[in-house]
C-alpha cells in the first residue's frame, strides 16, 4: 500500500507499525520512524509527543488489525458452520497455520511488546491483556452453547494458551518448527474438542 498520500499521523503510525513489528520497539528509534514516514520532527511530535505515545498507538492499531484478520480467517475457514457439530475449535489450527506462513510473521506483537517494554511504557501491558481477553472471547464464541459459561471460558482460555504457545514455538525456529507448532496445537484442540463433545453414558 502506498502511504505517501495519507495524512501525516496515519503515515507515522503505519510506518511505526511495520518497523516495530519487524525489528522490535527498542531497536526502532524515533529518527528512523520520522525518516521512513517522510515527516518532519515537528510534525511527528505534534501527533506523538513521546515514543511511549507512539508505542501505545501502535498496540491499539495492531489490536484492531489483528482481530479483524482473526475473525475473518475463522469465517473464511468455516468456523461458524462447525459450531453446531462441536468442531469449530479445531479450525483455529488452520488459522494459525495461515498466519505462520505469512512472510512477515514475527510472532505476537503483544507478547513481544510486553517482553520488550511492558513495565516501562505505561498502559502497554493493559493493552496486551485486553487484546488477549478479546481473543479468548472470540474463541469462546466457537464453542457450543450447551457448555456452561464457566466451562466455556475455561476451554477457551486453554485453547488461547495453546495458540500463544504455538506462536512462541513457531517464532523460535524455521518453517519446520512452525509446522510442528501447528501440529501440537491441532492435537491440543482435538483433545479439548473431544472433552467438550463427549457425553456420559446412560
Amino acid at each position: 500500500m502506498d502511504i505517501s498520500t495519507l495524512p501525516a499521523r496515519e503515515r507515522i503510525l503505519l510506518t511505526a507499525h511495520d518497523l516495530f513489528y519487524a525489528d522490535g520497539i527498542r531497536a526502532t528509534g524515533i529518527d528512523r520512524v520520522i525518516a521512513a514516514s517522510g515527516v518532519t520532527k515537528v510534525t511527528f511530535y505534534r501527533h506523538f509527543p513521546s515514543k511511549d505515545d507512539l508505542v501505545r498507538a501502535f498496540l491499539d492499531h495492531r489490536h484492531g488489525l489483528w482481530m479483524a484478520w482473526f475473525v475473518d480467517a475463522l469465517g473464511r475457514r468455516g468456523a461458524q458452520q462447525r459450531i453446531a457439530d462441536g468442531q469449530a475449535l479445531t479450525v483455529l489450527a488452520d488459522v494459525v497455520a495461515e498466519w505462520f506462513a505469512d512472510p512477515v510473521f514475527r510472532g505476537c506483537a503483544f507478547i513481544n511488546s510486553v517482553v520488550e517494554v511492558g513495565a516501562s511504557v505505561a498502559g502497554a501491558t493493559d493493552i496486551a491483556r485486553a487484546h488477549k481477553r478479546e481473543m479468548v472471547d472470540v474463541i469462546a464464541g466457537l464453542l457450543p452453547e450447551s457448555l456452561g459459561g464457566p466451562q466455556r471460558m475455561a476451554v477457551a482460555q486453554a485453547a488461547a494458551l495453546g495458540v500463544d504457545g504455538a506462536i512462541v514455538k513457531a517464532q523460535m525456529g524455521d518453517a519446520a518448527l512452525a509446522r510442528e507448532a501447528v501440529d501440537d496445537l491441532r492435537r491440543l484442540l482435538q483433545a479439548l474438542t473431544a472433552a467438550t463433545t463427549s457425553r456420559p453414558s446412560a
